[in-house]
């Protein structure tokens, strides 16, 4: 992870502008049963969000897992932590089985983008953190 912090513990990134996004790493950190797995909010974490972007990954286009000494993205990085999953939370329950392959994960992913998109619009949240506040959640559904 070059020019990133090295961790000795799995790190979830998220939109923190997304209520979905956030239940959701709220939940991971506390009921997943996942070992010291950290949240941070990468919408307000502005340096965290910069040297993602700096090397490739863009929180607009989906969650960041620092793991393993790797960075997971999107459906990537959802399925990781689903993966793993020893949920003790309902909605744990049932997105853990969804989301824990690879392949199902690629092929749902599209929709919680899809949900925290209209999330962020009914907030007037722009899509991309790095848009000032305002603009409306735009862009493509990748």
């Amino acid at each position: 992870m070059i020019g990133l912090p090295a961790l000795d513990h799995p790190v979830l990134v998220f939109d923190g502008g997304c209520p979905f996004c956030r239940h959701f790493a709220e939940l991971a950190e506390l009921r997943s049963g996942i070992a010291n797995l950290a949240i941070r909010d990468g919408r307000s974490d502005h340096e965290l969000r910069r040297q993602l972007r700096q090397q490739g990954w863009d929180l607009s286009r989906g969650a960041v897992v620092l793991a393993e000494g790797r960075v997971l993205h999107g459906a990537e990085a959802i399925q990781w932590i689903c993966s793993r999953l020893e949920p003790s939370a309902t909605l744990l329950q049932l997105l853990g089985p969804l989301l824990a392959t690879p392949e199902r994960a690629r092929r749902l992913y599209p929709m919680l983008l899809l949900a925290r998109r209209l999330a962020l619009a009914v907030r007037g949240l722009p899509l991309d953190p790095d848009q000032p506040a305002g603009q409306a959640a735009t862009g493509s559904v990748n």
